[in-house]
């Protein structure tokens, strides 16, 4: 019997075990509306809730308050980029981003395109990063927001966004980060860094899919227009019973990282390495990316005069 090896943990991961059991409870006995707070299930589930919130709070360095829960990092970046433009002042019409961002991000901003916002998507240098300069001169008097993603989902590039955020505080733009591929991989300290908006996810770090949040720092929430409405969730910012297996497991899989994130890296980083110094050896082989700064979790690679889909199909 061929024996599968899965190499498309940047796309999703399995569920940890210890995630799966403390979310078990939350679908069959404590399965209560974290909404309904005049009776005992109730209370239980939004005491559940808020002990996830600290959880994601703990490994980011942010305020629990801060927090608010959304279906993903793809709805995460949807209330971020339409939520702050659309209730903004029409002179700040300008957004800045990457080429190399997720289609979560170029999507929402191509739709608010349409709405008559203005978009710059910039390139990256050949090693996948953000020439700073460049980015600089891309910031203009009416220019409202720039998102830029922390680590790219192909390379594993990790961007400055520590310079890039002190930038857009000089210049008064803001900054929304796509974290879904940094947390659990490197350290975020949201209180150190001024990004005003980041997106993040749990099933990259082996939490279940279908939940997420974004960080919206404290202060900037009363400019967000909301993108679903409902029963006045999450401070009105997104409408929806809360999906509390969900966000449990969330909460259990962001604990799991800030307990072992470091002696994860470590062996996920000998891993690629060793996996590259073999492929490395090959004819034609192209390690894609800088070299230094990026992440241990991601190994992209060019196989010169052959066809991906090629491969992938002689590799099944």
């Amino acid at each position: 019997m061929k024996r599968t090896i899965y190499l498309d943990n940047a796309a999703t991961t399995a569920v940890d075990p210890r995630v799966v059991a403390r979310m078990l409870p939350y679908l069959y006995e404590r399965f209560g509306n974290a909404s309904s707070r005049t009776h005992a299930q109730g209370w239980g589930a939004e005491e559940a809730v808020e002990i996830a919130r600290e959880e994601v709070a703990a490994l980011l360095g942010c305020m629990p308050s801060e927090i608010v829960w959304t279906s993903g990092a793809t709805e995460a970046n949807n209330l971020a980029l339409k939520g702050l433009a659309r209730g903004s002042p029409h002179h700040r019409s300008h957004i800045v981003t990457v080429k190399t961002e997720h289609s979560s991000v170029l999507e929402p901003l191509r739709a608010l395109q349409r709405e008559g916002f203005s978009v710059t998507e910039l390139d990256v240098e050949p090693n996948g990063l953000l020439d700073p300069a460049r980015f600089a001169a891309a910031l203009r008097p009416n220019t409202l927001l720039a998102s830029v993603m922390w680590v790219n989902n192909e390379t594993g590039v990790i961007q400055n966004i520590s310079g890039l955020a002190e930038l857009c505080r000089s210049r008064g733009v803001l900054l929304h980060v796509d974290a879904a591929q940094a947390v659990g991989k490197i350290a975020i300290d949201w209180s150190a860094v001024p990004v005003d908006l980041m997106s993040i996810s749990a099933h990259k770090i082996h939490g279940p899919q279908g939940i997420g949040a974004l960080i919206v720092r404290d202060g900037l929430a009363g400019r967000l227009l909301p993108q679903s409405h409902g029963g006045g969730q999450e401070n009105g910012l997104r409408g929806g019973t809360l999906p509390l297996h969900q966000i449990v497991g969330l909460g259990e899989a962001y604990g799991l990282a800030r307990r072992h994130m470091t002696a994860d890296n470590e062996w996920v980083g000998a891993l690629r390495d060793r996996l590259w110094a073999g492929i490395g050896r090959l004819e034609g082989v192209t390690l894609n990316g800088d070299r230094e700064r990026r992440i241990p979790h991601l190994l992209n690679v060019t196989f010169r005069g052959l066809d991906a889909y090629t491969l992938m199909g002689a590799l099944v």
